[in-house]
């Protein structure tokens, strides 16, 4: 051990006596430097500005969307280490000093390991600087997460001890200083492009993408660390250091080039196994140091996971002539899109992930994409040749459709996820650009193999609106649009069409019923009120000039529709698009409402009708969206497209605020019945749903989704939610934050310049 040490200290010695060792000290403190206090000052702009801030932790130090410095400086780590290791052992091989080591009483190992612990001192120098950044954070920064901070500089400490050890091997390579930075870079390209290689043949994918050591230190960096990125740190720079040591026995002791390279695939060889055998989902542990728990399944998340005994299996079903989609699912891409399910994967490691592959027509997608006069057979063969897939195992739409029905999902890119014991579900991609489920849609999946969720019964037969015909006058988002996030086959309910020509079955939890334009039959109406009397949910949504209609189901619940259609006066906007917001009352009942109402979103409501309630019927009724008070019930306009309107108290038109939707619950049975009622229908139709309008905020499909979840009682959607982050203001003030900015970026890099001139003029004189 002391050989070790005193090699290690001659070899800082002759570092920090040369320039290179200053200059590169110097530059990776001015970069990083420039970067933290630009990043610290101008953090605190918009608090002084009066906006509020959040998530500061994560913002300076994590995301690399908004240029967090962990990730920035992982991006030019290794730019660094070549200048540093080339000389290591090149300098000794070209100045024949490696004789002396050679002739003195260290081994092979003890020469490797004490230049290599030089790197090592070194390196923890270089994170010293941004020690000093995260302490100045710390004490900056209101309930900083400092366990998350030291995490990431956990993980760039590793990353450039595996980059030294590269380094440290290809300067026992050659006499050359130069070549051998050079061979590093090259080296450690290949260490980052060699996850992309070989990626189609299915064993070898695993070893490839273990070995690339792209994207190591991201878990680090987001502060979650993982058993298999620790040990791959370890085993890779173990590596290189035997590979080194391996190269030094060699040409100390003349040995024939076939019992090196024997040596060199021995070692390679172990680590293959070793990396194979650490990446097992069933050998890894994880630890998320972050204090939000942003790294980890929500509780509901976990508590579902644990309710899925047995096996599970999810398979991918991949049409070749997907072309949207494809990428997600072919060979190439598999371990990519595994990461998908990681975080579930942790908890349970017996998750299995297939992937088959066919090609069948695409539904739902304009055919004349396809002008070319092409069969199916010959649109997938160019794909195959395009993917590298084998022909042998994609399945013809004959096969396909012997092996499962995808002709119901529009033949698209889907998961099924399989039970063991046999229960199953798809899990769908989605349109738009974020296609990929997430926590909130992957966990409802799992959710409905797992116990049995509510049923949402869609009234039929009067008129109602159509949960399966695509255009503006319907709400398939929330009903069956299957590729769009928020609907409720995607959230975890089943979607059944009822009638009331008979008894509504037990397993409907929740009715819907929307803008009936026709009475019930006295058998219907039967029927109605028995789903009533045992406590059943309903939504029930309704239209100006329904008054007729709905007012017979409306009364049942004390409930009614005020004749006339909401208006106001915009310039920019028919008078009949209303804006609702949030109540109080609504925010309290409802997580969803609360978040709208405190970033100020509206549901827009074309053509609404405002809500009279009375409480003598036995609901506690709570007003759920109201208008503001520049509305008024117009009672003379009705085409508000070609006529204007009037404000005219004289025909009884107030101008108020005015309800449009109210919730009403009641105890029966042991439980608690609810109910909510809308003015219009339109606010949650396909149409409105797509609709942007410039200068509005509107959230129109939280009502569906907060809607559905108080009428489920909270089983779905599921409630993804997690601790705010608490570090949301700064200790200190704005000026104090412009000095740091000022003293890191300039100030520290000067200093150490001063220090570098000082050794260097000193050592000179001596």
């Amino acid at each position: 051990m002391r050989n070790i040490y005193d090699i290690a200290r001659a070899e800082l010695q002759s570092l920090f006596y040369s320039p290179i060792a200053w200059l590169i000290l110097i530059i990776f403190t001015f970069q990083s430097a420039g970067l933290f206090g630009g990043h610290l000052a101008g953090a605190i702009m918009p608090k002084e500005l009066g906006y509020s801030i959040s998530d500061l932790t994560f913002k300076l130090f994590v995301d690399q969307w908004s240029g967090g410095i962990f990730p920035v400086i992982q991006g030019y780590l290794y730019l660094y280490i070549p200048l540093l290791t080339m000389g290591l052992m090149s300098r000794e091989l070209s100045s024949g000093s490696i004789k002396l080591l050679y002739s003195s009483p260290v081994t092979n190992w003890q020469i490797i390991l004490g230049k290599y612990l030089s790197m090592m001192i070194y390196g923890l120098v270089m994170m010293f600087v941004l020690v000093v950044f995260i302490l100045i954070a710390y004490f900056s920064i209101k309930d900083f997460d400092l366990p998350m901070v030291l995490s990431g500089l956990l993980g760039l400490y590793f990353l450039l001890c595996v980059y030294a050890a590269v380094g440290l091997f290809m300067s026992s390579l050659t006499s050359y200083q130069v070549v051998a930075a050079v061979l590093t870079l090259t080296v450690l390209g290949l260490l980052n492009y060699v996850g992309r290689m070989w990626q189609d043949v299915e064993f070898v994918r695993e070893i490839t993408y273990w070995l690339s050591i792209s994207g190591r230190a991201d878990e680090f960096i987001r502060g979650l660390i993982c058993s298999e990125d620790f040990l791959y740190f370890i085993i890779v720079t173990m590596m290189f250091l035997t590979l080194a040591t391996i190269r030094l026995q060699a040409a100390r002791q003349k040995q024939r080039w076939t019992k090196t390279v024997g040596k060199y695939a021995g070692v390679v060889l172990v680590v293959v196994v070793l990396g194979y055998f650490t990446s097992r989902p069933s050998l890894m542990t994880y630890y998320d140091a972050s204090s939000t728990k942003r790294n980890t399944l929500t509780e509901h998340s976990q508590e579902v996971i644990s309710k899925l005994d047995g096996g599970l299996t999810i398979t991918t079903y991949v049409n070749l002539l997907d072309g949207n989609n494809l990428y997600y699912g072919v060979p190439g891409a598999v371990k990519y899109d595994q990461q998908n399910f990681r975080h579930y994967i942790r908890f349970k490691p017996e998750i299995k992930m297939k992937y088959v592959y066919y090609y069948d027509t695409l539904l739902g997608v304009d055919p004349s994409r396809y002008a070319e006069r092409k069969t199916l057979k010959e649109r997938a063969y160019e794909t195959m040749k395009i993917y590298n897939i084998d022909s042998t195992k994609v399945l013809t739409p004959k096969e396909i459709r012997a092996k499962i029905d995808l002709v119901k999902e529009d033949n698209w890119f889907v998961r099924e996820l399989e039970r063991e014991s046999g229960e199953k579900t798809f899990l769908r991609i989605f349109r738009g650009m974020d296609r990929m489920p997430k926590e909130a849609e992957i966990t409802a999946a799992m959710k409905r193999i797992a116990m049995k969720l509510p049923t949402v019964g869609v009234l039929t037969g009067h008129g109602e609106r159509n949960i399966h015909q695509a255009g503006d006058r319907n709400y398939t988002s929330f009903g069956e649009d299957k590729h769009f996030r928020y609907a409720l086959m995607n959230q975890g309910f089943e979607m059944q069409e009822i009638s009331l020509e008979k008894e509504i079955p037990e397993e409907i939890n929740i009715l819907i019923v929307a803008e009936m334009r026709s009475s019930f039959t006295p058998v219907e109406r039967e029927n109605w009120e028995k789903y009533i009397a045992r406590g059943g949910n309903l939504m029930i949504l309704s239209e100006p000039g329904r008054g007729s209609i709905m007012g017979e189901v409306l009364a049942d619940f004390g409930v009614r529709l005020i004749p006339g259609t909401l208006v106001r006066q915009t310039k920019d906007f028919s008078p009949d698009l209303i804006e609702a917001r949030p109540t109080q009352a609504a925010a309290g009942l409802v997580y969803y409402f609360d978040a709208m109402r405190a970033q100020g979103y509206s549901v827009t409501m074309p053509s609404v009708s405002a809500l009279a309630y009375d409480g003598n019927m036995g609901y506690n009724v709570t007003p759920l969206f109201e208008t503001d008070s520049l509305v008024w019930n117009e009672l003379q306009t009705t085409d508000f497209i070609d006529d204007s309107v009037t404000f005219d108290p004289g025909t009884g038109e107030a101008q108020q605020k005015y309800v449009t939707s109210v919730a009403l619950t009641r105890q029966i049975w042991g439980h608690e019945q609810r109910i909510m009622i809308f003015g219009d229908a339109d606010c949650i139709s396909n149409a409105e749903l797509s609709m942007g309008r410039q200068g509005i905020r509107s959230a129109n499909y939280t009502v569906i989704m907060g809607g559905f979840y108080w009428l489920s009682d909270g089983e779905v959607p599921i409630d993804v939610r997690r601790e705010s982050p608490r570090d949301n203001d700064y200790k200190v003030s704005g000026a104090v934050v412009r000095f740091w900015d000022i003293f890191l970026s300039w100030i520290l890099p000067g200093l150490m310049l001063v220090t570098a001139l000082f050794i260097w003029l000193r050592r000179r004189g001596r």
